[in-house]
């Protein structure tokens, strides 16, 4: 017994079974499936293959590499420095950064420092003194400008005072700037190389336009409409379209983002990747009244003199910050991501014919009646797995009953089970073979 029921069991596992489906005639349900079908294939062609190319295998891991040259000539007049000519090795710092490069727009100058002892600055706090004993010798004054010597220095015994420091002397008196000094920077250019590379494809390919033109670089420069390709830009345009003016940022300094994106369909060939720029100044706060805006740092440059005394004059810089950013994506055409889109919209298919089953059956005023034309349960009941123990005779063309004289063969007849199938519990009445009266026989 228990064998028949794991052959049976077994056997099961090959059985084929379909879906039974029902014609609704329901017109509001039918404009509704139609209108969710449409939806889905506009979503699945519009979007996800044309617009967004769900055909093709994308790789965003781009690797580049950025080489900035910048030319331009300026000229400034200062009583500390006197006349002075800048070329690209004086205001490029560094002069050759990674995808970073700073450009001098203003400057403070401290000449001729020498190692001493001096005064400290009086906006440095850490330097108020009263008495000596405020000044430890051998300390280091915070944010100052040098060693504390231990002694203070006052005007009088009445008024307050600075430590003495040891340290470059004379210290820095200028903190703010009146104005740009590199009025020309402006017009300075930048010549940024780009060199790109997408390992998944293999492809690699550069910003500077192929042409056979040997001078296309010495006059183009770039425009989003006439020359869109042309890698030399002017610093004044790249603060402009950042839509900020140069002047003034040139006087407190400031930091521009050069995004460099490269978004290159492959399917259409190496000539139609091309690079895209964009241009945003990243030091501007949300808020307006923060005080950090702006952008400098210090440096110095030392020498000596005649009789071999160290000296250096010190520089607080400001200027505009180039920060060059490169991402990009590339895209090719594969099996794989559209047979998974094309999956997915089935899928949403079949989730649209869910959603609309669950309005017919249960949203609209006849739901029970199309439950009960849906769902049908259908069942074997033991009641009737017994065998009718009647005999009946009856002739062969009527019943196929064996029947010869004088042997008095008869054939028992049994009922087969019937399924009973009942729709939401509604039984159906088995089904018996007619009854057919005996036949009265002679001996």
């Amino acid at each position: 017994m228990a064998g028949s029921c794991l052959k049976g069991r077994f056997l099961s596992l090959f059985d084929y079974k379909t879906e039974k489906y029902i014609v609704a005639k329901n017109k509001k349900v039918g404009v509704l499936y139609r209108v969710i079908q449409l939806s889905i294939i506009g979503y699945i062609i519009g979007w996800v293959f044309v617009s967004k190319k769900g055909y093709q295998e994308t790789d965003e891991a781009i690797q580049s590499s950025v080489i900035t040259k910048l030319k331009g000539v300026s000229v400034t007049n200062t009583s500390e420095s006197g006349l002075l000519v800048w070329g690209p090795e004086d205001y490029v710092i560094p002069p050759q950064g990674e995808a970073v490069l700073f450009v001098v727009t203003n400057f403070l100058e401290t000449p001729n420092q020498k190692l001493g002892y001096c005064a400290e600055s009086p906006k440095v706090l850490d330097g108020h003194c009263r008495v000596d004993r405020d000044c430890d010798k051998g300390k280091m004054v915070v944010a100052g400008n040098g060693i504390m010597s231990g002694r203070c220095l006052r005007k009088d015994e009445n008024s307050n005072g600075t430590c003495e420091i040891y340290g470059w002397c004379p210290i820095e008196r200028k903190f703010k700037p009146q104005g740009p000094l590199l009025t020309n920077a402006e017009n300075f250019t930048i010549y940024i190389k780009n060199f790109i590379q997408f390992p998944k494809f293999k492809f690699s390919k550069s910003n500077v336009l192929e042409t056979s033109d040997d001078s296309y670089l010495k006059k183009c420069r770039y425009d989003e409409e006439l020359h869109p390709y042309c890698p030399i830009f002017r610093l004044g345009d790249i603060t402009q379209r950042a839509r900020y003016n140069f002047q003034d940022m040139s006087t407190f300094g400031g930091s521009i983002g050069i995004m460099i994106s490269w978004n290159c369909d492959l399917d259409k060939g190496y000539s139609h990747c091309h690079p895209q720029y964009y241009f945003t100044r990243l030091d501007i706060s949300v808020s307006n009244t923060t005080i950090a805006t702006g952008f400098n740092f210090r440096h110095a440059r030392y020498f000596k003199n005649a009789t071999g005394e160290s000296y250096r004059s010190l520089f607080k810089v400001y200027g505009v910050r180039f920060n060059i950013m490169v991402h990009g994506k590339a895209g090719m055409f594969s099996i794989i991501p559209t047979a998974i889109n094309v999956a997915s919209g089935l899928a949403l298919m079949g989730a649209g014919a869910f959603f609309c089953d669950m309005v017919l059956l249960y949203l609209m005023k006849k739901g029970n009646s199309y439950r009960e034309r849906k769902f049908e349960d259908c069942r074997y009941d033991k009641q009737h797995r017994s065998t009718d123990a009647e005999f009946s005779f009856s002739f062969s063309k009527y019943l196929g009953a064996s029947y010869e004289r004088g042997s008095h063969q008869f054939q028992l007849h049994t009922v087969t089970p019937i399924p009973h199938c009942s729709v939401l519990s509604k039984p159906v009445a088995p089904h018996y073979p007619p009854r057919h009266p005996v036949p009265q026989l002679a001996y």
